[in-house]
């Protein structure tokens, strides 16, 4: 009972992201419509939180909590490594001869087993490692295979299933660092992949049990963004039963989507954006902080505090990052200085207000890309073709018989915003593509303005003159980002948006633990995308904040106080900044919640008064020498 569009994928409820219209069911990946993985990813994650909204009163009712044998006691047993070498389908057995490495890894020390895996993370796999542990007494396992990043937890969680600790495991990339970027040198490859299983197997020798550490949980969100992304985030949470604290640094909601009328389908921007604000306002869990800004940030994830410009301090378990972005103000094409030229979202509250200029317009010139697509700012602001064509028929409407030309250097009417662009061409709106060095030239004259375009094709200057000028310009990264991503220790792009802890599997997510992000400070995407990504980034947030607890690594730096100088050269080079110097005593503090174990901090320690649980500096001295 689905609606299908005029090309048979399913049409979503618009402004919804993944809704249909039919309550309880949910559209997410192609399904859709064309879409890449990170776009599948985002919707899938948003399906889901929708999903838990309606599921939000039995939450937890039918929960059971999974059951892990006894952990075995391997101190005092001799060493005994499995290694299992995965093929990868073609990833790493197309280039890394595999049954090769195996039978290397079997004349190494300690390892007793050693097999090959077509697909390791497959779920036979798992149980057949799971199997040889128990069946060969296996007190360490080695696995080569793709990047821990992705799938250590997915390797841990069979050894706890075994009956072993976690941390007695070791990966081996041998796709990532080895197959992918040799794959046209197979020999070396291969010779390669026996040095880093080596290497593997080495250290596994020397792993020993670690203790996770335990902490509480503090079940509130904190949304930093009071926009269409922000408020969807919030909503999302608090319909799934949290507490959430929406930080907001203007004086009200509703961030850039103040200013849009219309939305790339026609939808009424206006009406859609006061339901949101007004159900905001409505929930009881939603605490709102307009004119306020982050100032100060400290904790972990489960375990926040941050406190605002006005003095407000707020504990929160997670956060999501959902700040926008900004316009790019030209400096080009007499912008500012004469009110004819005007930015699409001028144009389109203009076309609202109903300004005779656009009424009486009989020539209507729109420039595309501007501050855009050029060395300062290389990126695509991916909506403004779809806004301009929408808007170029708007006013179509308004005076059929005005001409309007739209100057580009690429259409991207992307996925079904295609036929948009073709009913354009078919009423007329004529389209001149543009070289980028060759951009249009802006002259005022006595008579109005007069805009010079070289055609691409006939290869001459074209010269038309223009009662309106219209530029698309660029979306830039809000100048609040680079304050935020210091002090949530969360990574920028070149461009100054926000950046994925993994573009496929990850999109949502950074790769500092328990936050999040979504909309414009991720980057530019249309209403509908920010919709589905501020739903998405509220599901990976509910997936923390449902827990109980949360379990920092137990592979933790150490700090030997007695050696420690408080030289804070580990402060400065850990990516976790987990550790800090104690002003008051001088000596380094390690943040267990936050440390990954790393060990780059041990490494640049000068005064050798950091190691890693689980290796002690005679150990790792060894290791280095054993190799």
């Amino acid at each position: 009972g689905l609606t299908l569009n005029s090309y048979n994928f399913c049409e979503p409820v618009s402004l919804s992201g993944v809704n249909t219209v039919k309550p309880g069911i949910y559209v997410a990946g192609a399904f859709s419509g064309p879409c890449d993985i990170p776009e599948t990813v985002t919707q899938a994650s948003a399906a889901a939180g929708e999903s838990a909204k309606m599921l939000a009163e039995a939450k937890g009712t039918m929960v059971k909590a999974k059951e892990y044998p006894p952990e075995r006691d391997v101190s005092g047993e001799v060493v005994r490594t499995g290694v299992f070498v995965c093929h990868c389908g073609i990833n790493i057995g197309g280039v890394v001869d595999v049954p090769a490495v195996v039978d290397y890894a079997r004349s190494l020390p300690n390892v007793v087993l050693a097999e090959e895996k077509l697909y390791a993370c497959s779920q036979d796999a798992q149980n057949s490692i799971r199997d040889a542990i128990v069946e060969h007494n296996l007190n360490r396992v080695v696995v080569a295979s793709c990047s821990p990043r992705t799938h250590e937890p997915l390797f841990q969680e069979t050894l706890r299933e075994a009956g072993l600790n976690q941390h007695l495991f070791e990966m081996a990339n041998i796709r990532d660092q080895c197959s992918w970027v040799h794959m046209n040198e197979p020999e070396k490859a291969t010779v390669k992949a026996r040095d880093l299983v080596k290497m593997a197997v080495y250290k596994a020798a020397l792993l020993e049990p670690i203790k996770q550490v335990t902490l509480e949980m503090d079940h509130a969100a904190l949304v930093i963004g009071g926009g269409i992304a922000g408020m969807t985030a919030a909503l999302t949470l608090s319909g799934q039963g949290y507490q959430v604290h929406l930080v907001e640094k203007e004086p009200v909601l509703g961030g850039v989507a103040r200013r849009i009328k219309r939305g790339l389908k026609g939808e009424d921007v206006q009406a859609y954006l006061a339901e949101v604000i007004a159900a905001v306002e409505a929930s009881q869990l939603i605490k709102v902080y307009t004119g306020s800004e982050i100032a100060e940030v400290s904790g972990y994830i489960g375990n926040y505090v941050t406190r605002l410009t006005s003095g407000a301090e707020i504990k929160h378990g997670v956060a999501i990052i959902a700040t926008g972005a900004e316009g790019y103000t030209p400096s080009e094409y007499f912008y500012g200085q004469d009110e004819r030229v005007m930015t699409l979202l001028e144009l389109e509250e203009a076309i609202a207000g109903s300004d005779p200029k656009v009424k009486n317009a009989g020539n209507i010139v729109m420039i595309q890309c501007v501050g855009s697509r050029d060395e300062e700012r290389p990126y695509c602001s991916r909506i403004c073709c779809a806004k301009s064509v929408e808007t170029a028929l708007r006013l179509k409407e308004i005076n059929p018989k005005a001409t309007i030309y739209v100057l580009y250097r690429d259409i991207r009417t992307y996925s079904f915003y295609e036929k948009f662009y073709q009913e354009a061409r078919r009423k007329g709106i004529i389209f001149i593509r543009y070289e980028a060095d060759r951009k249009p030239v802006v002259e005022k004259t006595e008579d109005g303005l007069t805009v010079m375009v070289t055609d691409h094709i006939l290869g001459v200057p074209l010269l038309i003159e223009a009662d309106l000028l219209a530029l698309a310009p660029a979306i830039i990264a809000a100048g609040t980002n680079s304050r935020l991503s210091q002090l949530f220790k969360v990574p920028l792009n070149a461009d100054g948006f926000f950046l994925e802890a993994h573009m496929k599997l990850r999109p949502v997510d950074f790769s500092t633990d328990g936050v999040f992000m979504c909309g414009l400070a991720h980057g530019p995407k249309s209403l509908e995308e920010n919709i589905a990504q501020a739903k998405a980034a509220a599901a990976r947030a509910a997936t923390v904040l449902s827990k109980e607890s949360v379990e920092a690594q137990g592979k933790t730096a150490l700090v030997n106080k007695n050696k420690c100088t408080g030289c804070a050269v580990c402060e400065s080079i850990c990516p976790s900044k987990a550790i800090a110097v104690d002003q008051k005593d001088l000596v380094a503090v390690v943040n267990e919640a936050l440390c990954k174990g790393c060990g780059a901090c041990a490494s640049s320690c000068r005064c050798g008064a950091l190691n890693v649980r689980g290796f002690s500096n005679e150990q790792i001295l060894a290791m280095v020498s054993a190799l």
